[in-house]
């Protein structure tokens, strides 16, 4: 199996400081890592509250994705991971404006903490 590393400018940690890549081509599908509201032109998380964060997560997320040679249009399957579960609503009304139809698979998920603070963090599986 052959795979290769996707990376862009565009989107947040070109060059991440942990063990991981910012997606991998594998198979004929892209697999993003976990995005967070983090701008690439300052490096650090966006203000302004959780819609603004998953605003953000997928502007990364779409980065990746066309670095790839896919787009938002192609995701299969897309994760998301929420600080707090009330957040759901808002993360929701983003998502359902964002992602083109028909939307893809998705989990959501509380989680305990994120990196940086962030409030949400979303990947994606798509096509390429």
């Amino acid at each position: 199996m052959s795979r290769s590393v996707v990376r862009t400018a565009n989107a947040a940690l070109p060059v991440p400081g942990g063990a991981y890549s910012q997606g991998m081509v594998a198979n004929g599908f892209v697999f993003t890592a976990g995005q967070v509201g983090i701008d690439p032109a300052s490096g650090q998380l966006v203000e302004g509250g959780v819609a603004v964060e998953a605003e953000r997560a997928i502007d990364n997320l779409e980065a990746i994705l066309e670095a790839a040679g896919s787009s938002l249009t192609r995701v299969v399957k897309a994760s998301l991971f929420l600080a707090a579960i009330e957040d759901f609503w808002s993360v929701n009304e983003v998502y359902g404006r964002r992602m083109p139809q028909p939307f893809p698979a998705r989990s959501a998920f509380a989680v305990v903490r994120l990196p940086l603070g962030a409030r949400v963090e979303i990947e994606v599986i798509a096509t390429v």
